[in-house]
């Protein structure tokens, strides 16, 4: 699904204009960049969680010429799904060990 599907989604479901459906759809996603920005995490019961993750500096390596390259560290967002998710994409089978 793409961004202009899920405001087309949000519009039809809602009896919203496209228009406002975007605004919606934009102040979540500003809200949650803003958040992820800041350091904070975002849990979404039965959907998942946001979080970022802080990575060392380390010496990497040009797979072209094989040189040593210097990786600066680096914050990345991460996703971990949730439980529920998890298991409707899998249509209600548990994994082993669940």
């Amino acid at each position: 699904m793409t961004k202009s599907e899920l405001i087309d989604a949000v519009a039809q479901r809602t009896k919203i204009t496209k228009s406002r459906a975007e605004q919606v759809v934009n102040c979540v996603f500003n809200s949650m960049t803003a958040a992820l920005e800041n350091g904070e995490g975002i849990e979404i019961r039965g959907f998942g969680s946001f979080t970022v993750r802080h990575y060392k500096s380390y010496h990497g390596r040009n797979p072209r010429t094989g040189k040593p390259v210097p990786v600066p560290e680096k914050r990345l967002p991460f996703f971990k799904v949730g439980k529920e998710l998890k298991e409707l994409v899998n249509g209600g089978v548990s994994e082993p060990g669940e």
